[in-house]
């Protein structure tokens, strides 16, 4: 079974690196293949990744609460890179304060991302999210935990 790429990293001015190592660490065990390009990672950077290793998934972290403006625009420019149908995975503390989280699901969802976590989720999430998106679960493909 061929491997699943996902490339990951902390968007805009964020330097949070505890959770993307273990983000990383996590996927990897679940059986990905983990591009991580970082804390301090522009939008092109996450795109030029997932170009270049042919990734499934770019998943991008955010705990400074900018990423409501770290983010907007991601799935257009993936469009214009000829990867528009990536899966986009978004998640941590993306807005400054406390605001209802259905409600910043729904602006990201808006914005184009598939995925939209709220902080403190557990890695287990995504990976059984990301296995069923790419189809990897129900199918005899199931990766080893």
């Amino acid at each position: 079974m061929e491997q699943k790429t996902l490339v990951l990293g902390v968007i805009g001015a964020d330097v949070h690196a505890v959770g993307n190592r273990i983000l990383a660490y996590a996927f990897s065990q679940a059986g990905f293949k983990v591009v991580n390009i970082g804390v301090l990672s522009t939008q092109e950077e996450f795109i030029q990744a997932a170009v270049e290793t042919g990734a499934a998934a770019i998943l991008v972290s955010s705990l400074y609460g900018h990423g409501e403006i770290d983010c907007c625009g991601l799935r257009k420019k993936c469009g214009e890179a000829g990867i528009g149908d990536i899966l986009l995975y978004v998640g941590g503390n993306l807005v400054v304060g406390k605001q209802d989280f259905s409600s910043v699901e729904k602006d990201f969802i808006e914005m184009g991302y598939d995925r939209v976590y709220p902080p403190g989720t557990m890695p287990e999430r995504p990976i059984e999210d990301l296995r069923k998106d790419l189809g990897l679960i129900g199918n005899g493909a199931e990766l080893c935990t």
